[in-house]
C-alpha cells in the first residue's frame, strides 16, 4: 500500500505546472461585480412590476379574475307607495324587464350592437355611445339599454343568446300610477338620473339608469321613497349568462308617504277644471293641509313611468297650454278684487274707517286728470265697507287705497303671506309681486305715482299673486286669522309599519288685523254669496250649505290698448279674442259659521269670476262639506 502511494505522489509531481494555475481573488471579485450588475436591472423590473401588479392593479385584475366566473348584481329597490289622508292607495309598483347589457362579455361589442338593433328601437351608433358613456372602469358594470321591454321582445332576445352576448334582461320594480291623470301636478313623476346629478353625489346609492322624482311629491320625498339596493352574487358562464345564485342580500323598500288631500275631492275639482285653463287650491283651515290641488291642463305620469319618448317630451314642452306648468303654486297672476280682503284689512286697521263710514260710488272716481271707473257703470250709491265687499265695489277701495298709499297696503299684504313663499312642501313655489314705492324704484328706475295706488287697491296694477297664496289667505280668514304653512305630507310610515316622519301644524303668522276686523270682513263675505245684492248670490250660493266668498275679475289689458280695438272691430280670430277675456277668480269657504274647506279658484280667460269661477268653488265645497267623514272617524294624522 505504501508502495501505491508513493507512485500516485511521484504521478502527480511530473504534471505540468502549468495544468495547475494560482488561484487569482481579484479575477473572481471583478467578475461577480458584473454579473450582479447585470441581474440587478433585471431583478429590478421583476420587482417594480409585482408591485404594480400587486398592489397598484391589484384590486382591478382580483376583479377580473373573479369576475370570470362571479358577479355582484344590484337588486332595485320597491319605491315606497303613497296613499291620500284616508289610506287610500294612488301610487304603488308593477314588475317591469329590463335590457341590459355587460360591456366585457358583449366582445366585440360592435356586433353584439350590430345585432340588437334589428330588435330594439335603437341604431347601432346610439347602443354603442350609451356603452362608452356607462361602461365603467372594467367593464362588467350593466348599462341599461331599455327600460321595461316587455315580454315578447324579452321572448325574442332570450331566444337568440347566441347572437347577443353579454345581454342580459332583468326584473325591476316600474312606478304604478293606479288612476290616470290623478293630481299629476301634486303628486309628480319620475325621470332617469342625469351625469350631473350623479357626480353630486346627493344621491350615493343610485346609478347610471335609475330613476329618481322629477316633480311634486316624488321629487320632495325622494330620499323616503326610493328605499335601498340590495346584491346577489351569482355565477356566470363564459357569455355572462347566470348559472346559479351563490348569495344574496335583500334590497330595502322604501318608505309609505301618506297625503293630506281627500281623493274624493281631488277627482271632484279635476272634474269641474275639466276643459278649462285654471287651477284650484283646497285648504283645511284648521291645520293647514292640502285637501286638493288642481291644475288644468293636465299631463299624464304613466308616460313617464313607461319611458317617455323624445317626440312625446318635446310635445309636452312645445305645448302652448303647458300642460306639465302647475299653475296652482308656479304661476302668477293679478289678484284681482280678491285683494280687496287686503285694503279692507289695512283701512280698519289703520283707523281710516269703521263700520259707519260712507263713500258714495256713482261709477267714476277722479284723481287729479284720470278718472278711474267702477266696475257697475252707474255706481253702487252709498257704501260701508261690508257693502263695500259684497257688491265689490271699486270706487269705496279706490278711496280707501288713496288714503293708506301703497307702501301701507304692501305692508299688510306681506304679514298676510302675499309676496313670499307660503312654504308648501313642493318645489319651485313662484313668490309673485306686492308692489311699493321702493319695489318701482329699484325694477324700473322711476317714483312711484298717487295715481298708481288706486289699480293696486283693488288688485290690479302691479300686484302678481298665485292661487295658492290667495288660497292660503282665505284659509286664515276662515279660521279668525292664522295662518298655516300650507302641507302635502301627513306621514311617512316604514314598511314595518313604524312612524318615520309626520307633519303638525305650523302657524307661520297671524293677519295684522283684530279680531273685530275681521269679524267684519267675514260678514262681507258672508253678503257676497247669500245677500241679493252680492256679486256671487246667483252663482256660488247653496241651498244645503252656507257658503262665504269673494269674486274677482282681473283685466289681461287695459281698455284702450290697440288690441282691444281689433277686438271690438272684429279683426282678431276667435282663439286671439279669448286671450284678450279676462281672468276668473272666486274664494270662499264653508260652512260660513265653522268652516272646514277654504278654495281658491282660478280660471284663465274665464271672464266673470262669479259666473265661471263661482259654480266651481259652490260644487266643491258642497261636495266636500256633505260627504266629508265626522273628525272622529277619520284616520289619525300620524298614519291610517
Amino acid at each position: 500500500m505504501n508502495k501505491k502511494r508513493k507512485q500516485s505522489e511521484n504521478g502527480k509531481k511530473g504534471v505540468p505546472e502549468r495544468f495547475f494555475p494560482k488561484v487569482d481573488a481579484e479575477w473572481y471579485r471583478r467578475r461577480l461585480i458584473k454579473a450582479v450588475l447585470c441581474m440587478l436591472p433585471v431583478f429590478c423590473i421583476l420587482l417594480i412590476q409585482l408591485f404594480n401588479l400587486q398592489l397598484l392593479k391589484g384590486e382591478q385584475y382580483r376583479s377580473l379574475s373573479e369576475n370570470n366566473c362571479l358577479r355582484k348584481q344590484r337588486i332595485q329597490p320597491l319605491r315606497g307607495h303613497i296613499f291620500d289622508r284616508n289610506g287610500r292607495l294612488l301610487v304603488d309598483n308593477r314588475p317591469a324587464f329590463d335590457l341590459y347589457i355587460i360591456p366585457a362579455d358583449a366582445t366585440p361589442v360592435e356586433n353584439t350592437a350590430y345585432h340588437l338593433a334589428e330588435y330594439i328601437p335603437k341604431t347601432p351608433e346610439e347602443i354603442i355611445s350609451l356603452v362608452n358613456k356607462n361602461r365603467g372602469p372594467y367593464g362588467y358594470r350593466p348599462v341599461l339599454l331599455l327600460p321595461d321591454i316587455g315580454r315578447d321582445l324579452m321572448a325574442r332576445l332570450l331566444s337568440r343568446r347566441y347572437q347577443l352576448p353579454g345581454i342580459v334582461i332583468q326584473a325591476s320594480p316600474r312606478r304604478n300610477y293606479i288612476y290616470e291623470r290623478f293630481a299629476p301636478h301634486l303628486i309628480g313623476y319620475l325621470g332617469e338620473i342625469n351625469q350631473g346629478e350623479l357626480l353630486s353625489n346627493r344621491y350615493p346609492e343610485k346609478r347610471g339608469g335609475d330613476m329618481i322624482g322629477r316633480q311634486g311629491v316624488e321629487r320632495t320625498y325622494e330620499m323616503e321613497l326610493s328605499g335601498y339596493p340590495g346584491a346577489r352574487v351569482v355565477q356566470v358562464n363564459a357569455t355572462g349568462q347566470v348559472m346559479s345564485v351563490l348569495g344574496e342580500e335583500q334590497s330595502r323598500p322604501g318608505n309609505n308617504v301618506y297625503l293630506s288631500i281627500d281623493f274624493d275631492l281631488q277627482v271632484k275639482a279635476q272634474e269641474l277644471l275639466q276643459d278649462m285653463t285654471g287651477a284650484i287650491i283646497a285648504i283645511d283651515p284648521s291645520n293647514g293641509d292640502v285637501l286638493a290641488m288642481a291644475s288644468s291642463p293636465a299631463f299624464d305620469q304613466r308616460l313617464f313611468a313607461d319611458g317617455i319618448s323624445n317626440r312625446q317630451w318635446q310635445e309636452l314642452l312645445n305645448d302652448p297650454e303647458r300642460p306639465l306648468h302647475n299653475r296652482v303654486m308656479h304661476s302668477v297672476y293679478p289678484p284681482a278684487s280678491t285683494y280687496k280682503i287686503i285694503t279692507a284689512m289695512a283701512a280698519l286697521e289703520e283707523g281710516l274707517f269703521d263700520e259707519r263710514s260712507i263713500v258714495h260710488c256713482t261709477g267714476r272716481y277722479r284723481m287729479g286728470d284720470r278718472t278711474f271707473r267702477c266696475w257697475k257703470r252707474h255706481g253702487h250709491g252709498n257704501q260701508n265697507i261690508i257693502d263695500a265687499i259684497s257688491e265689490s265695489c271699486d270706487v269705496f277701495f279706490y278711496e280707501a287705497g288713496k288714503q293708506l298709499g301703497v307702501d301701507r297696503i304692501a305692508w299688510y299684504a306681506k304679514k298676510s303671506g302675499l309676496g313670499m313663499p307660503t312654504g308648501i312642501d313642493l318645489s319651485n313655489e313662484a313668490v309673485g309681486i306686492v308692489p311699493t314705492a321702493a319695489w318701482k324704484r329699484k325694477t324700473f328706475g322711476l317714483p312711484w305715482y298717487a295715481g298708481e295706488t288706486l289699480p293696486v287697491a283693488i288688485g290690479q296694477g302691479y300686484n302678481l299673486t298665485t292661487p295658492l297664496q290667495i288660497g292660503v289667505l282665505t284659509a286664515a280668514v276662515a279660521n279668525g286669522g292664522t295662518v298655516y304653512r300650507p302641507q302635502i305630507m301627513r306621514s311617512v310610515y316604514s314598511v314595518e309599519g313604524n312612524v318615520v316622519k309626520k307633519s303638525e301644524p305650523e302657524i307661520i303668522d297671524r293677519l295684522p288685523a283684530n279680531e273685530k276686523t275681521i269679524k267684519m270682513i267675514k260678514q262681507g263675505l258672508y253678503e257676497v254669496v247669500n245677500d241679493r245684492k252680492g256679486t256671487a248670490y246667483y252663482y256660488a250660493r247653496s241651498s244645503d250649505v252656507k257658503i262665504s266668498g269673494k269674486t274677482g275679475t282681473a283685466q289681461v289689458v287695459s281698455r284702450l290698448t290697440d288690441e282691444i280695438e281689433m277686438l271690438a272691430t272684429g279683426e282678431l280670430s276667435e282663439e286671439e279674442r279669448r286671450r284678450f277675456l279676462p281672468h276668473a277668480w272666486f274664494v270662499g269657504y264653508a260652512p260660513s259659521d265653522q268652516p272646514t274647506i277654504a278654495v281658491a279658484v282660478f280660471v284663465e280667460h274665464g271672464e266673470g269670476g262669479a259666473s265661471a269661477a263661482g259654480p266651481i268653488a259652490r260644487d266643491l265645497m258642497v261636495s266636500y262639506v256633505l260627504n266629508t267623514v265626522p273628525t272622529d272617524e277619520v284616520p289619525a294624522r300620524n298614519g291610517p
